[in-house]
């Protein structure tokens, strides 16, 4: 993580971008104040250790950070599968999440971005519809 005050918005989304694209499991900016009582950002990534390196390159040429905090975590996840499902749209990618108490699903937000672009429908309304096709395939109810 590093703290940013003097970068601009363009620059951290663009940055977001490539951190992911070259392996960053998350990426997260956080609103701080720092001394003087300058607003500035939190940048966080998440990424496994062998993806360290290249990613706090990225960060060094992408930003006007001079330097970066680092430490090593665990990381619990849940099982997780990815489903493709059929709706009247087309289709979908959802995921079945193994969780304590039942599956979960979640439809994958790029599937819903394309089905509201592709015919011009609500997000709530694509989601929905993603859902209810899961829901019909045959996995059940959601927790």
């Amino acid at each position: 993580q590093t703290n940013l005050d003097d970068c601009s918005g363009e620059a951290l989304g663009f940055l977001m971008d490539r951190l992911l694209e070259e392996g960053a499991l998350d990426v997260f900016y956080t609103p701080i104040y720092m001394k003087k009582n300058r607003p500035a950002v939190l940048l966080g990534v998440l990424c496994r250790p062998s993806a360290r390196a290249a990613l706090e390159h990225l960060i060094f040429l992408h930003t006007t950070a001079i330097g970066i905090r680092c430490c090593l975590m665990n990381r619990d996840i849940l099982p997780r599968t990815v489903e493709t499902v059929r709706t009247p749209y087309g289709e979908a990618k959802v995921k079945v999440i193994d969780a304590p108490g039942g599956t979960r699903y979640e439809p994958e937000h790029e599937s819903v971005q394309a089905l509201c672009r592709q015919h011009g429908l609500p997000y709530q309304k694509a989601r929905r519809t993603v859902m209810d096709a899961m829901l019909q395939h045959g996995s059940g109810k959601p927790e």
